[in-house]
């Protein structure tokens, strides 16, 4: 029985295809992510506007009910500061001195002093309250239109999860087997290209002697590395992963070479070519085919 080779022990073309595999399944889920567009972002946004509309809300409750509540300590402050009053005119019938009259009657200043400025803080917070309800309806107003859109959204990216569930289940099902075939740090560093590149690219073939990810032009040394496959080449620009297309299953067409125009010259080597008659002699390969078919 052949003993299964470990992802160390594997040779750089196995661990290459192995990289290229994983690339394309990769690169097959970010195509059902992009499928689904702009909506998780529009969704995610949606429920953080939501969660900060609630968290307004709640503070303005908060702030309502502080402003309720000073209402009525101020109101308290009035009534204590009435009584004060009503208790200090009727010492006012019993003074005995000019003095005992004077500190009575600034007393009583200082009292009314104190209701109207008790008065003032009323009314201010009276004020407040009234646009703290305001600003409240204007963002339960704003909440419920932001759930609706929210549900929408939701369902929406549901329909479209829901389609493509499947799929992306068994992709990633296939890239994690594929991953656990990868040695560990070529695998991390793979990802890390990956992860910085911006079309999401780790490895890529070479095509029309560039990369294949930043398209800069590949030194034909360096081509003819990635054709042997000896050892893991990455671009020296944007340091994605080199691949041969040839190993990586890719079908290159090359481009097609127009025909040069024959010189007057050639033209008439090629008349006299064809009035001499030609003999070709056999070659050993002939002979040999030969002998087979009799």
């Amino acid at each position: 029985m052949k003993r299964k080779l470990s992802p160390a022990e594997l040779s750089v073309e196995d661990k290459l295809k192995l990289l290229y595999q994983l690339q394309t399944v990769l690169s097959e889920i970010d195509r059902i992510r992009t499928l689904r567009g702009e909506l998780p972002l529009e969704v995610e946004d949606l429920e953080d506007e939501v969660e900060g509309l609630h968290t307004r809300m709640e503070r303005t409750h908060k702030e309502i009910a502080e402003l309720r509540s000073s209402v009525n300590a101020l109101k308290g402050d009035i009534e204590l500061a009435n009584g004060k009053i009503n208790t200090y005119k009727e010492q006012l019938d019993n003074v005995r001195n000019n003095r005992e009259y004077d500190t009575l009657n600034k007393e009583i200043e200082f009292q009314t002093l104190e209701v109207e400025l008790c008065n003032k803080r009323i009314r201010e917070a009276v004020n407040a309250e009234k646009q703290k309800e305001e600003l409240l309806v204007a963002s339960q107003n704003l909440l419920d239109e932001r759930l609706q859109d929210l549900e929408e959204k939701k369902n929406e990216l549901d329909e479209i999860v829901a389609e493509t569930k499947a799929d992306e289940e068994k992709l990633r099902e296939k890239a994690k087997n594929l991953e656990l075939a990868i040695e560990p740090n070529l695998l991390r560093s793979f990802k890390r290209i990956r992860k910085s590149s911006r079309n999401g690219l780790g490895i890529v073939y070479v095509q029309r002697d560039s990369c294949g990810g930043c398209f800069a032009q590949i030194p034909p040394q360096r081509q003819l590395d990635v054709r042997i496959h000896k050892k893991i080449i990455v671009c020296e620009y944007c340091g994605r992963i080199l691949i041969d297309p040839e190993l990586a299953g890719v079908k290159i067409e090359k481009p097609v070479e127009e025909p040069k125009r024959r010189t007057r010259r050639a033209r008439a080597a090629k008349a006299a070519e064809a009035e001499t008659p030609v003999v070709i002699e056999p070659s050993p390969v002939d002979d040999i085919l030969d002998d087979i078919e009799e």
